[in-house]
């Protein structure tokens, strides 16, 4: 039987499998770099993280339209679910959206959050958002990006996220567009300490984020790593992400069994599915291999999930159910 799982970080853009990419961008007019399926998987293979980032801009935005965001949910939904799947805390990028095509704000937040209507009701898969900025993002955009954000916090948004390179900025010009998200009852939840080093962590947390996407350099200073495992900070952890984006240089040497030593709660989680070749089942397949295993990751899933009580107390059933 497939356990059940909880996945609290994947990017709904990277988890678009290559034959949808195609077929996406040509129904929209989009070009992208490689027009089959066998150059998009050639393209996937990345150099370094900022390789992976390139090849994230030239292929990602070919999304156009509601019924474009609503299928990328829903089938991620159904692939997810496949492996065991009953809570997606997802991720997309409107501010990219915004500033690179126009896209309308309501155009895709309207398209997400229909979408995970839907996968609940065909999959039973529950789906909540957390938008994400990026590092270098104009800084009136990703305060509207919050503004708007809060706007459908009653369709689905539960927190907002900062994506990137951590090492073009740090996370101080985004103060206003965070303490928008924060007043307006969305969790602050960044990616930190995945390129960046352990300052980047505290920073994050200094901001009051509540949890942290990756996190995994935090193992570089015991104080902090301590000071998160007493906090019960989850972090959502990604091996096979670290290791085609460069971030770790073989998986082997992984800092999540590091991380699960010294008590931190991690969750286990796809990042960018497509894009890495990976799925929520292998990724719980090779967390397994360092110590974490599914009781683990989906109690760290549990702890660390931004959703209303009523689906928190249905995820605590699946647990003794599934």
């Amino acid at each position: 039987m497939v356990s059940a799982k909880i996945e609290l970080h994947v990017h709904l853009e990277g988890a678009i499998r290559p034959a949808t990419l195609l077929e996406i961008a040509r129904r929209n007019g989009e070009v992208l770099p490689a027009d089959t399926v066998e150059g998009l998987e050639a393209l996937y293979r990345f150099t370094d993280f900022r390789h992976f980032l390139s090849v994230w801009r030239m292929t990602t935005n070919c999304l156009r339209t509601a019924d474009d965001f609503r299928r990328v949910v829903v089938n991620y939904a159904q692939e997810a679910r496949e492996h065991g799947a009953v809570y997606l805390e997802a991720i997309f990028s409107p501010a990219e959206r915004v500033e690179t095509h126009a896209i309308d704000w309501d155009e895709m937040f309207t398209g997400y959050t229909e979408g995970a209507v839907e996968a609940q009701e065909r999959f039973g898969v529950a789906v909540r958002f957390t938008p994400d900025l990026y590092r270098g993002c104009p800084v009136d955009l990703a305060e509207e990006c919050a503004r708007v954000s809060v706007r459908y916090r009653d369709r689905g948004i539960v927190g907002l996220g900062i994506g990137g390179d951590e090492r073009r900025s740090t996370l101080a010009p985004y103060g206003k567009a965070i303490r928008i998200a924060q007043e307006g009852g969305l969790a602050f939840v960044p990616h930190a300490g995945e390129v960046g080093g352990p300052e980047c962590v505290r920073e994050a947390l200094d901001l009051g984020a509540v949890r942290l996407r990756h996190g995994i350099r935090a193992v570089e200073e015991p104080g902090l790593l301590e000071e998160i495992a007493g906090r019960g900070v989850v972090l959502d952890v990604c091996p096979t992400s670290n290791l085609r984006t460069g971030v770790v240089e073989d998986i082997a040497a992984h800092p999540l069994p590091l991380l699960h030593a010294a008590g931190v709660r991690c969750s286990v989680n796809t990042d960018d599915p497509a894009m890495f070749g990976t799925d929520l089942g292998q990724e719980h397949d090779l967390a397994a291999r360092f110590g974490v295993t599914a009781d683990h990751a989906y109690a760290a899933g549990l702890a660390g999930a931004l959703c209303e009580d009523a689906v928190l107390t249905r995820l605590q059933e699946s647990a003794r159910s599934v």
